[in-house]
């Protein structure tokens, strides 16, 4: 099983952070090690080795069957469910590293960084590009994305990444954060939601 992030795909999350609308002609595509995957709602314990971890909410798709150098008008065929899930960063490695211009792994592939809620299959959801998410953390909504505004969409990911690695059954995807990340302390507690359906909570310890 593999685990793909994507970096700056929503326009606003980039001048949050770059302060420009930054785009990027092709996705910006990071791994995750498997260790990183946390699901059923256990807690995230915040590494010793950053003093800044960011929340990053996404919507995460699921690969569904083998796929090679897949075309994107295709693309749809091999994604069969989503979820809602949260990239921790560690922001202030991530900081160091692109300053060297170093490669992203330490702060986005560490052990419990990929979280992922409850998939619900796309026949369910109908167009991945016309869905709604948000986080809460402690009961108040900090982050809301809707998957149009994604620079690359979903189709435009699985066809762009299946060029390089072939995608099995079980692959994930971030796919990009909106506005709105900000850092977790010890004992935050994070839902996630789609299309307002609560598929995401845990506890930060």
């Amino acid at each position: 099983m593999k685990i793909f992030g994507i970096g700056m795909n929503y326009a606003e999350h980039n001048k949050e952070l770059r302060q420009s609308l930054l785009t990027t002609e092709a996705p910006v595509v990071f791994t995750k090690a498997d260790s990183a995957l946390l699901t059923g709602g256990k807690p995230f314990f915040i590494p010793d080795f950053t003093q800044r971890c960011d929340h990053e909410c996404e919507l995460v798709v699921r690969i569904g069957r083998l796929g090679r150098s897949i075309s994107r008008r295709f693309a749809h065929r091999y994604v069969d469910a989503v979820t809602v899930g949260i990239d921790f960063t560690a922001r202030d490695l991530q900081e160091q590293l692109r300053a060297k211009g170093l490669p992203w792994d330490l702060c986005k592939g560490f052990d419990g960084s990929a979280v992922v809620g409850r998939f619900v299959p796309v026949a369910d959801v109908g167009d991945v590009q016309d869905l709604h998410f948000s986080l809460h953390r402690n009961g108040r909504e900090v982050q809301a994305g809707h998957t149009a505004a994604m620079l690359h969409p979903v189709d435009e990911l699985v066809s762009y990444i299946s060029q390089f690695f072939t995608l099995k059954t079980g692959d994930l995807i971030f796919t990009g954060t909106p506005a709105g990340v900000g850092p977790v302390a010890i004992d935050d507690h994070l839902d996630g939601y789609l299309q307002g359906e609560h598929l995401l909570s845990f506890n930060v310890k």
